[in-house]
């Protein structure tokens, strides 16, 4: 099965090809912004390495967020693209599914894994995993002061995973923290254990916790 996966929803870019549960070939770079003029050239350049069209792919897959506006829609855009015109099918994963997916076996431990991401205004998005679980519910929105009560104890993961476990520990509930951002190998792997299990897997419409902040326009003087 070979998958090129694409991932831009947070401060990472990333793309990979897995072939037959190996990764061909896999790029990242660390930026806040600019996935617009990052993604494609990645995506290209990994094709390449791996040694493949996009019309040898059985699947694409992409990130659909919780994340950035902008990275958000580059990565899907770009993804729908390169699976309509190879007429593969696409697939997305949420943050929070690719951060557990990257996660060294068995480090869950038997614990509630939350997916914590930072929006920028003041508060964090979470995914929630119950143990033994790796499909979340719907995203939550929460401050650090008013986050909901955990089923026991947490595995912060994401880039919010500090200030989230920091605040849990600081009124007596259990957590520890693993930062980290979601990468694009991860998510193949997760696409392609869940085809082989004929798990139905989400479609790519980004997963926005909350409209995304804009800015209306000034009046024009007449």
């Amino acid at each position: 099965m070979r998958i090129l996966a694409i991932e831009g929803a947070l401060a990472r870019c990333s793309a990979a090809v897995l072939a037959d549960g190996a990764v061909l070939a896999a790029a990242l770079a660390d930026a806040p912004r600019g996935q617009p003029a990052l993604l494609p050239p990645m995506a290209a350049r990994v094709l390449a390495e791996a040694g493949l069209s996009a019309a040898a792919l059985d699947a694409v897959a992409v990130g659909v967020g919780p994340g950035g506006f902008t990275g958000l829609r580059a990565a899907i855009a770009l993804a729908e693209g390169i699976a309509r015109g190879a007429g593969r099918p696409l697939h997305g994963v949420t943050t929070g599914e690719a951060l557990l997916a990257g996660l060294p076996p068995g480090m869950r431990a038997g614990r509630t894994v939350w997916a914590a991401i930072d929006n920028r205004r003041g508060r964090v998005v979470l995914e929630v995993f119950a143990p033994g679980q790796d499909v979340p519910g719907p995203p939550l929105v929460a401050a650090l002061e008013a986050l909901p009560p955990p089923a026991g104890p947490v595995l912060a993961l994401g880039d919010a995973a500090e200030a989230v476990a920091a605040a849990l520990v600081a009124r007596g509930d259990p957590a520890e923290a693993r930062p980290g951002l979601p990468e694009a190998a991860a998510l193949a792997r997760l696409v392609a254990s869940r085809l082989r299990a004929g798990i139905a897997l989400r479609g790519a419409a980004p997963l926005y916790a909350e409209p995304p902040a804009v800015t209306a326009p000034r009046p024009v003087p007449a």
